[in-house]
C-alpha cells in the first residue's frame, strides 16, 4: 500500500484510521480524465493512497497547480489499468507500483523518464530503475501477517511468528490474505513464500495452507477492515486473527489514543515479512507533464515525506524526513524482510499467480 506499508508500508499500505481522506481530495479537484486545464495535475493512484489536506494545500501555494485524485482499486488492479491505458492515460502521474509490479510498468513503456528533486536524498538500494528514472522512489516498508492480540491473549494461546507456523493446523481458519493477482501485498506475501521454499516447495507450501482454511479476499482494505478481527476501521467485526498486511500497520491502531498503550493491540508475524517499495513516475502521454513533474519533485520534499508515516503508514524514501514518536514506537521494521531480485520476479511472476490461484482460489 506500502501504503502503509501500504501500509508498510507501502504498505501500503495505508490503514484503518487515515482512509476517510477521498472526501477531501475530491474538493482539491473532481473526478475524470486527465487534467481539465494546464493548472490541474492528476494523480493516478489505489484506493489506500493518503495525504494531509495541508500538504496538498502547500503544494499549490508553492506551484500554482491542484490536485485531482484517481483511485483504481487495490495497487494490483490499478497498475493494470494504466498499462491497459498506455499512451492515453486517465491522468499525469501515478503513485502506486511497487518493486513487485515494477517490471510489467516498465516493460510496458508506461512512464516517462524523469529525475526528480530530491532523489539524492534517497538509498541507492531503493533507486531500481536509477539509470532511466521512469520512476521514482516515495516509500518503503515490509508486508508482514499482523496478528490481533486480544483474540490470542483471551484464548490464551500463541500467535504465529513464521511462515511455517502459518499451516500449523493451531491456526486453521485463522489467516486472510489479498489475492496475488490483485493485491500488492498479495503478491508481496506470495514472493515471501516463493523465497523461503524456494521453485520446489512453494506451491506444496501453498496446499497446506489451504487446507489450513486459508482466506482469500480481492484486496488489503477488504482483508484487514472488513475480516480481520483487530482493526480499529473495522471495529473488530472480523472473525480472522491473522491477516497479510504491514509491519507499519500497529501505529494505525494507537493513533490518538490517550495515553498510549506499552503495545499495539495488534502485532507482527516477524517471519513472515516481504520488502515492499513503492514508486511514482510520470505517465507517457500525460496531458500536464510540467505539473506532473512538480508533484513529482514535491512527493519526494520534507513537507510530503514527513507527512506520510501516519497518513499510508509507510516509511519515507528520504534518509533525513523525521518520524513521529508513534510510529519509530509501534511500527519499526523487523529488519529480516525478504527480497527478491526485480528482474527474478519479473521473469516468474505471471506463472508464479497463475500458479498460485490454481491452488489456493477455485
Amino acid at each position: 500500500m506500502i501504503s502503509m506499508n501500504k501500509h508498510v508500508l507501502r504498505a501500503a499500505a495505508a490503514t484503518a484510521g487515515v482512509l476517510a481522506l477521498t472526501g477531501a481530495l475530491t474538493a482539491c479537484g473532481g473526478s475524470g480524465q486527465g487534467g481539465d486545464d494546464d493548472k490541474t495535475v492528476t494523480l493516478v493512484t489505489h484506493d489506500s493512497f493518503a495525504v494531509s489536506k495541508p500538504v496538498l494545500k502547500k503544494f499549490t501555494e508553492r506551484t500554482g497547480y491542484t490536485v485531482k485524485v484517481l483511485r483504481g482499486g487495490d495497487a494490483g488492479a490499478a497498475v493494470n489499468q494504466a498499462v491497459l491505458n498506455k499512451g492515453n492515460p486517465q491522468g499525469d502521474v501515478f503513485f502506486g507500483v511497487d518493486n513487485t509490479l515494477l517490471s510489467r510498468a516498465l516493460g510496458k513503456g508506461v512512464f516517462e523518464p524523469y529525475k526528480a528533486d530530491g532523489l539524492g536524498h534517497v538509498p541507492a538500494e531503493l533507486q531500481l530503475d536509477k539509470e532511466r528514472n521512469r520512476v521514482t522512489p516515495v516509500d518503503s516498508g515490509e508486508i508482514c501477517v499482523n496478528y490481533d492480540r486480544g483474540w490470542f491473549e483471551k484464548r490464551d494461546r500463541t500467535p504465529p511468528d513464521s511462515l511455517d507456523d502459518l499451516a500449523d493446523p493451531e491456526y486453521k481458519n485463522l489467516l486472510v490474505t489479498p489475492n496475488a493477482a490483485t493485491s500488492s501485498p498479495g503478491l508481496g506475501f506470495l514472493l515471501a513464500t516463493v523465497d523461503e521454499y524456494g521453485d520446489s516447495g512453494w506451491e506444496d507450501y501453498w496446499k497446506k495452507l489451504r487446507a489450513n482454511g486459508v482466506e482469500v479476499v480481492d484486496g488489503w482494505e477488504q482483508a484487514y477492515n472488513e475480516r480481520f478481527s483487530g482493526s480499529a476501521g473495522g471495529k473488530g467485526k472480523g472473525d480472522r486473527p491473522l491477516v497479510v498486511s504491514y509491519a507499519s500497520s500497529p501505529p494505525a491502531e494507537v493513533l490518538g489514543k490517550k495515553p498510549l498503550p506499552a503495545e499495539a493491540p495488534t502485532g507482527i508475524a516477524k517471519r513472515t515479512c516481504f520488502q515492499q517499495t513503492e514508486f511514482a513516475g510520470l505517465l507517457e502521454g500525460a496531458r500536464n507533464a510540467e505539473g506532473g513533474r512538480a508533484l513529482l519533485d514535491y512527493m519526494l520534499s520534507r513537507t510530503f515525506q514527513e507527512d506520510l508515516p501516519l497518513q499510508m503508514f509507510v516509511n519515507p524514501a528520504r534518509e533525513d524526513a523525521e518520524l513521529p514518536e508513534v510510529f519509530t514506537k509501534y511500527g519499526r521494521s523487523t529488519g529480516d524482510a525478504a527480497t527478491m531480485d526485480p528482474a527474478r520476479i519479473d521473469e516468474h511472476r505471471e506463472r508464479w499467480i497463475k500458479s498460485w490461484t490454481s491452488i489456493v482460489v477455485k
